[in-house]
Parts: C-alpha cells; structure tokens; sequence
C-alpha cells in the first residue's frame, strides 16, 4: 500500500494540469491491475479523465478523486516518511483514501465500482452531472475524503459563490471628487450588509473574501469587484442568502451593482448519510474496531452531489492524518490497511443485503 501511495504522491496532479491528471489516472490504472489483476476503464467525461473500475451500473459507488490543489513544485520533498506520518502533496486529499479503496476493492464481485474524478478541487464544473447521474442509480455511495481524527462525516455544508461588481464614475480626487462616483465607498457598504447575511443557526457563514477597487491613487474609484465565500447547512438559508445578495441595493443611487454566481454543492445532510453511518458502526464493531464516531464539517466534497440525486451517502471513509490543504498535510500510514478492511467489508455488507 505504502509502495502505492509513494508512485501516487510523486506524480503531482493539480486540477489545472489536465496532462498530470491523464498521467495520474493512467497511473493508477496500472497500479489497479497489480493490486486488482485487471486495469482501470479509462473515460472521458466532458473532456476530463475519469478512473472507472468495477460493475458498470453499480449498486455500491466507491467514490474519489486524483487531484490535487497544489501546483507542481509546492512540496520539498516530494515524498517524506517519519515515523508513521507520510507528507507529500495531495496525501490526505486524497491520494492515501484512494489506495485504501483500490485494496477494499480485492475480492468484491458484486455491482460495486471504484470512481475517481479528477476536478473535484476546483468546485467538480466537469463530472457533478456525471457524479449526480451514477449516484441517482446506487443504493450507496461511499466518499473516500479524509477522516476528521477517524470520524466519518456525516453531514457537510453546502456553498455558494458570487461576485459583487460595482460600477461608479471616475473623477480626479482632488480637483473634483464630487464629480466622481466612488465604487470604493459603495463597496465598503456592501461588505457590511452582505456579513450580516450570515446565521449561527444553520452554521451560515457569509464571508466577503478579495477585494480589488480602483486604478490610480488620485483618480475616485469607477469600479469595485468582491468575492464572497457562502457555506450552510441548510439549502433554504443558502436561498435566503441568494436571495439577499442578488437583491442588493446602492446606497448612492448613481452606482450601479453588477452580481453574478450562485450555488455550488448543496448541503450533505444528515437525512442522507445516518443509516450508512449505523451500518459502518455496526461493521466496525465486527471487526473488533472501537466506535469510528461522526462529524459534520465545513467543507463541501462530491458526497453533496450524490446526496443531492437521492443517494444514500457516507462521506470521510478515507486517510487518518490532519492538514488538507496546508502545508503540513500527512497521513497516519499506521492506519491505512484497517480503514481498508473496514471499506472492504462494509462495501460487501451493503451487497449482501
């Protein structure tokens, strides 16, 4: 597994990099036909690599990702072991969770089939519909992002992203400001009322992120340009929020607000993940493995999108370790063969049902 893992690692596959990507699945199909005795199907979907291995309709979906969100060169070394902790780019997510699903894959013969996309770090543009589409037809769907601390997760916020241009009038700022319409003032008015869209009770986070006004020092602003950052548990608070930024209004009635964006993943929900998440339990405790537990996190992953088409979901089946997407990300290598037969014998108790 560790020999796997390491072939993985070192070849780099940022989401930008369609040619990593092709590399990396190829890869992991012939790493598939030595673990598995039989290569990957290799598709294209929407001019993207797609890792296809097992039952062409599956009841049980495997489901993964090769990408990874750091370009090529962000690690020093590539490859490191210290202990039980491997480092490397992309180990935790989730080139370590798809090796543990490659080998809960040995001998499983029923219609269950390992899927890995290759855009799931960029928002998943390319295979939602093809993800959306698998999942309508399966009975489960088990997501292979990491753990939190061995926890599965059982619930993950939706998102939503927009953009807030404002268009002003630019005037020389100190002959004439008056003359101008500042997009910088109106923004920073727009900033205050879009935070305040947030709500603690759903877990809403509104958050405005970058912001670019202006060209010069001396000229008022004609044009500001915000990003915002919207995560929820609940779909109807992403609507309301949806609704409140698209309604927003200028305070100075001569800027003129430009809005685009909208919703991204749809929030995984408990209603669609606890009956899997007591079916793994009760395997665990087969095993002689102590309670894995659940969590519901912040971050979105292709579990919404099988959630969304009516799939039953059980998303963190993947890696023990910390730091996606930071530059301390590492993997527990101790745990990696009992997350492996914990996946392997609750992908056969769902098809013995």
């Amino acid at each position: 597994m560790l020999a796997a893992l390491e072939a993985l690692v070192k070849l780099e596959s940022p989401t930008e990099d369609l040619d990593a990507c092709r590399d990396v699945v190829h890869l992991a199909s012939d790493i598939a036909t030595r673990i598995l005795g039989t290569p990957a199907e290799i598709r294209e979907v929407n001019g993207r690599p797609v890792f296809w291995w097992g039952a062409p309709n599956p009841d049980v979906v495997v489901l993964a990702h090769l990408d990874t969100v750091w370009p090529k060169g962000s690690f020093q070394p590539l490859w490191s072991v210290e202990g039980t902790a491997a480092r490397g780019p992309g180990i935790l997510d989730m080139k370590a969770g798809f090796v543990q699903a490659l080998y809960a894959m040995k001998g499983i013969t029923g219609s269950a089939a390992l899927v890995a996309t290759t855009d799931e770090e960029t928002g998943s543009l390319t295979s939602r519909e093809f993800i959306k589409e698998i999942s309508a037809k399966a009975k489960a769907v088990l997501v292979l992002e990491a753990t939190l601390n061995g926890k599965v997760k059982t619930g993950r916020k939706g998102t939503a992203m927009y953009q807030v241009k404002i268009h002003g009038k630019a005037s020389h700022a100190g002959l004439d400001p008056e003359k101008g319409v500042n997009a910088t003032t109106e923004i920073a008015h727009a900033v205050l009322a879009i935070t305040a869209m947030q709500n603690p009770e759903h877990g809403t986070t509104v958050v405005p992120t970058t912001l670019h006004a202006g060209n010069t020092t001396n000229t008022v602003p004609d044009l500001a340009i915000l990003d915002i950052d919207i995560r929820s548990y609940s779909m109807d608070d992403l609507k309301r929020v949806d609704t409140a930024i698209k309604g927003l209004k200028p305070v100075n009635a001569a800027a003129r607000y430009e809005v685009t964006g909208g919703f991204n993943r749809p929030p995984l929900e408990t209603t669609s993940t606890m009956a899997l998440y007591e079916r793994a339990e009760k395997v665990a405790k087969e095993l002689g493995m102590p309670p894995l537990g659940h969590a519901s996190v912040g971050g979105a992953s292709d579990g919404n999108f099988a959630a969304a088409a009516g799939a039953q979901v059980l998303d963190g089946l993947g890696a023990v370790g910390d730091g996606a997407h930071a530059a301390h990300e590492w993997v527990d290598i101790s745990t990696l063969e009992d997350r492996s037969k914990l996946l392997h014998a609750l992908i056969k108790d769902l098809l013995n049902d």
